[in-house]
C-alpha cells in the first residue's frame, strides 16, 4: 500500500477524542451495551436504534474494483460469522455498500461508516481507509445463538493517530511458518496495524536467499544449539537447527500482507549481528577466519568488513529486498555493532585512513550513507535503529528509536522521522505478569498497562519536530521462544494495547475503558486459532503459613478483574465466592480461583495445593534473585525435542533468595538443581559478570542467612546431573536463626555451563 503522511484530526473530531476520554466505571459487563465494543477505539461511535439482520435479501455491495478487493478480505477473515445470503445480489432488499469516494473529507487512512436497520455504507477516500472500516465491521459483526447474523445501527467516523503502526518479529533466532506469519498477520490487520518489520538475519541465522551468494541459505540458515538441544540423544551426534524463506514464499507472505493493508519492513543487519552471514562467506569478517552460525545470544562481536567487496555483497542484498518487497522501507539495523574487531583491525583502521572519515563510529556512518545512496536509487527509504544517529545520517534516513525514548527526540530535532520502539515500554520478550506460569523471557516486566500507557510523542518536542514522529512498534525478539506458541502468548493481548496506543489519539485512550472491550477479543482470538497468555487473565497466589497452623492466601489479579474462588475443589464460576481480602484455610486445602468479567471466565483457573509440606517448598519463580542485575527467565537445553524445565537465573550473579524464610525448627534445606550451557556473549558487560571462586572441582552449594550472612551450609556440588537432568541436593543447617532471608548460591565460573536452581524444600527436625 501507500503510506500516507499522518494528519491532524479535525478539531471536532478531537472535541469527540477529549468527550470519550470521559472515566468509565471499571469492569461493569454491561457498559458497552448501548455502544459498540470497538478495539482500537474509534474517534466517534453513535449508537443508533435497532439493527441490520443479513437475511433475506439483505447483502453486501463492492463495486469498484478495490472495493471488492476490501469486501473479499472481509469476507475471509469473518468466515462463517457472515451468511452466504449477505454475498448474494438480489434485485432488491437493504445493501450495505462499501465504496471509495476520491476527495472524501476524512483524514488520510480514516473512513465513514454508518449503518441501519434498512442497509448502510462505509465509504473512504481511498482502499487503506476502506479496509479500516471494513475491519471495524469485522468487530461489530455478531451471530445469535440462533444463527442469526446482524450489525448494530451505528454511526462511526474515525481514523488513526499514526502511519506507521507496527509489529516487529524476529525469524532469524527461531523461525516460523510461512502459515503461522500468515495467522499474526490477520490478527493485525483486525487491529489495524498496518506495518510488519521482519527481522530476518542475524547471528543465529539468515533467513532468505540472495541470488549469486547460495551459502547464505546453505550455510547461514542453520546453527547447532547449545548443549542437549544439539545433540541427537541416541546416536550422540550434532542435529541443525535450520531454516529459511524461500523466494516464493516470502512473496507469498507479502502478497497476503499485502491484501490486508500491510507494509513489510524486511531487515538485514549492519555492520554488527553478521555471523551468520560471515559464517557463509568468512571474507565479509573482519578476520577472514571461519565461524560458526552462532548459538549464543546476547551481543556478539563479529562485525562485516568495510572493504568495497563486501559493500558491494551489502548492496547485493539490498537489491534483492528491492526485488521481493515492493513497500517504502527497508530496514539496516545498525545497533549493538561493537567495534573491537575494526578497533583491533591495521585493515580497518587503514580503511578509516583511507575514507577520511572520524575513527569508528565514522566508519559505519559511511557504511549506512552507501547503502541509503543505493536504496534511495531504487525509490526507498532506508531505516535503522537509533545507534545510526551516532555519525553522520543521510537527511532522508528514518530512525527507530530502541535504546528509550532519546534517540527518537535526537532524530526529530534533527529534522528525521521516528518510530517510537522503546525497549522498556514495547518489547514484548519481557514479560507481563509475575506468574510462574509465564513462558522463558526477560522477567522485567512489560505489562499490559505499560504497552497501553506509552504515549510515542515525547512532551519536550514542539509542534513542528513532533510531526517527524511518525509511528510506534512493539517489537518480539524470539531468543526465547522456540515455539509460535510462545510468540502468540508473548504478542497476545499486548497487541491490543499496541493497536490503541497506535490508532487512538491520546485524548480518546482510557486504560479502564480497555480493559472492559478486551475481553470481547479473547473469544475472536480464539476462534482463529490464536492462544492468547492466559497469564494475565488469572490470579497471583500467595500462601503462607499463620501461627495458627492454617494456610492464609492472598490473591491477586494482574490487570483488576474479578477474582472468584473455591475450595471444594470445584471450578470457580460466576456464583462462586468473590474475593476481597486475604482466606484463612484449614490444611489441607485445595484452592482454586478465577478471572470473571461479568458471568464469563477469562481463562482457565489456577490451582493450589496446601499442605504444611507445600508451604515450606518453593519453586525457583517463587524466589527472589539476590542481586537482580540480569535475570532471565531461562529454558533448559534438553531435551532436544518435547517440554523442557524453565529457571529464573540472574546470569551476572546465580544467587536466589528465601525472604523471610521460617527456619525454626528447620533442620536441613533440599535443593533441586539443573544444569544448563552458558549461551551468552556478554561484549563489554562481561565485566558485570560475577561467581565466587569454587574451593572444589565442581563448585559448591552455599546457604547464607543474607546474602553476605554467615554461612548456614556448604555442599560439593557433583560433575554432572543425573540421568534426569537434576541433581537433589539436601544441606544440614548449623546455626539458623528462625527467620531470615536465606541465600543460595551455586559457586565457581558459570562458563560453560552452570548451575541453576529448580526447589528449595526446608525440611524439619524430626520430632
Amino acid at each position: 500500500m501507500t503510506r500516507r503522511t499522518p494528519t491532524l484530526l479535525p478539531a471536532g473530531l478531537l472535541a469527540l477524542c477529549a468527550a470519550m476520554a470521559a472515566p468509565a466505571s471499571a469492569f461493569a459487563a454491561d457498559a458497552a451495551a448501548a455502544s459498540p465494543s470497538l478495539l482500537p477505539r474509534a474517534v466517534s461511535v453513535q449508537a443508533m436504534p435497532g439493527r441490520l439482520v443479513l437475511a433475506g435479501n439483505t447483502h453486501f455491495v463492492a463495486r469498484e474494483p478495490r472495493a471488492k478487493q476490501v469486501l473479499a478480505q472481509l469476507v475471509r477473515l469473518a468466515g462463517d460469522a457472515l451468511p452466504d445470503t449477505a454475498l448474494r445480489s438480489a434485485s432488491a432488499g437493504a445493501t450495505l455498500e462499501l465504496k471509495i469516494v476520491p476527495g472524501l473529507d476524512v483524514p488520510a487512512e480514516g473512513y465513514r461508516l454508518h449503518i441501519a436497520p434498512d442497509g448502510g455504507v462505509l465509504q473512504a477516500a481511498d482502499a487503506d481507509g476502506l479496509f479500516n472500516g471494513a475491519m471495524t465491521l469485522l468487530q461489530l459483526l455478531k451471530r445469535d445463538a440462533d444463527g442469526t447474523a446482524w450489525l448494530p445501527a451505528v454511526r462511526i467516523d474515525d481514523a488513526p493517530r499514526f502511519a506507521w503502526r507496527g509489529l516487529m518479529l524476529d525469524s532469524a533466532r527461531h523461525f516460523q511458518s510461512v502459515d503461522e506469519i500468515k495467522r499474526l498477520l490477520d490478527a493485525m490487520a483486525e487491529l489495524k496495524l498496518d506495518t510488519f518489520h521482519w527481522h530476518l538475519t542475524d547471528d543465529q541465522g539468515w533467513r532468505f536467499p540472495v541470488p549469486g551468494w547460495p551459502k547464505l541459505t546453505e550455510v547461514g540458515n542453520c546453527r547447532i544449539p547449545a548443549g542437549d538441544g544439539g545433540i541427537d540423544a541416541a546416536t550422540g551426534t550434532p542435529v541443525p537447527y535450520c531454516g529459511f524463506y524461500t523466494e516464493a514464499q516470502v512473496r507469498e507472505v507479502v502478497a497476503h500482507a499485502a491484501a490486508l493493508h500491510i507494509d513489510v519492513v524486511p531487515e538485514v543487519d549492519i555492520p554488527g549481528h553478521a555471523t551468520a552471514a560471515i559464517s557463509a562467506y568468512p571474507q565479509l569478517g573482519v578476520s577472514g577466519q571461519p565461524i560458526a552460525v552462532s548459538n549464543e545470544w546476547g551481543v556478539n562481536v563479529n562485525l562485516f568488513n568495510a572493504d568495497e567487496t563486501t559493500l558491494r555483497f551489502l548492496e547485493d542484498v539490498m537489491g534483492q529486498l528491492v526485488n521481493l518487497f515492493p513497500g517504502r522501507y527497508v530496514h539496516i539495523g545498525g545497533d549493538e555493532a561493537v567495534k573491537d574487531q575494526w578497533k583491533a583491525s591495521p585493515n580497518m583502521q587503514a580503511r578509516i585512513r583511507e575514507l577520511g572519515v572520524k575513527a569508528d563510529a565514522g566508519l559505519q556512518a559511511w557504511m549506512v550513507a552507501r547503502l541509503e545512496r543505493y536504496v534511495s536509487a531504487h525509490d526507498r527509504r532506508l531505516i535503522g535503529w537509533d545507534e545510526i544517529l551516532d555519525g553522520d545520517l543521510p537527511e532522508s534516513a528514518t530512525v527507530m528509536s530502541w535504546r528509550g525514548t532519546e534517540g527518537g527526540i535526537a532524530a526529530a530535532k534533527r529534522g528525521h522521522d521516528v518510530v517510537m520502539a522503546p525497549w522498556n515500554k514495547l518489547y514484548l520478550d519481557y514479560l507481563q505478569t509475575m506468574s510462574p506460569s509465564e513462558e522463558p523471557g526477560r522477567p522485567t516486566q512489560v505489562t499490559l498497562e505499560t504497552v497501553y500507557a506509552f504515549d510515542p510523542v515525547p512532551e519536550v518536542l514542539d509542534a513542528r519536530q513532533a510531526k517527524h514522529i511518525i509511528g510506534v512498534q512493539a517489537n518480539v525478539w524470539t531468543e526465547h521462544m522456540r515455539s509460535f506458541a510462545r510468540v502468540q502468548h508473548a504478542v497476545f493481548p499486548r497487541i491490543a494495547a499496541l493497536a490503541e496506543s497506535a490508532w487512538t489519539q491520546k485524548s480518546g485512550r482510557d486504560y479502564q475503558d480497555f480493559l472492559q472491550r478486551l475481553p470481547s477479543l479473547l473469544p475472536r482470538w480464539q476462534a482463529r486459532g490464536i492462544v492468547a497468555a492466559k497469564t494475565p487473565f488469572q490470579p497471583l497466589v500467595e500462601a503462607a503459613m499463620e501461627a495458627t497452623g492454617k494456610a492464609r492466601v492472598t490473591l491477586a489479579q494482574p490487570l483488576g478483574y474479578e477474582i472468584r474462588y473455591t475450595t471444594d475443589g470445584s471450578v470457580p464460576t460466576a456464583g462462586s465466592p468473590r474475593y476481597a481480602q486475604p482466606v484463612s484455610l484449614a490444611l489441607p486445602a485445595t484452592l482454586q480461583a478465577g478471572a470473571f468479567f461479568g458471568d464469563t471466565a477469562l481463562a482457565a483457573p489456577v490451582a493450589r495445593d496446601l499442605s504444611v509440606a507445600s508451604l515450606l517448598s518453593r519453586s525457583d519463580e517463587e524466589l527472589a534473585m539476590c542481586t537482580g542485575q540480569l535475570m532471565l527467565r531461562l529454558e533448559d537445553d534438553g531435551p532436544r525435542e518435547g517440554a523442557r524445565a524453565i529457571y529464573n537465573v540472574d546470569i551476572f550473579n546465580p544467587c536466589w533468595s528465601w525472604k523471610q524464610a521460617p527456619l525454626a525448627g528447620i533442620a536441613a534445606v533440599e535443593v533441586r538443581a539443573g544444569r544448563i550451557p552458558y549461551f551468552f556473549q556478554l561484549a563489554h558487560d562481561e565485566h558485570a559478570r560475577k561467581f565466587k571462586p569454587a574451593k572444589t572441582a565442581h563448585g559448591e552449594l552455599e546457604l547464607r542467612a543474607g546474602c553476605d550472612g554467615p554461612l548456614l551450609a556448604t555442599l560439593p556440588m557433583p560433575a554432572s546431573t543425573d540421568a534426569d537432568g537434576f541433581v537433589t541436593l539436601r544441606a544440614p543447617l548449623r546455626d539458623a536463626p528462625a527467620s531470615t532471608d536465606l541465600c543460595l548460591w551455586f559457586t565457581g565460573d558459570t562458563r560453560p555451563a552452570m548451575w541453576v536452581l529448580d526447589r528449595a524444600t526446608l525440611v524439619p527436625a524430626t520430632p
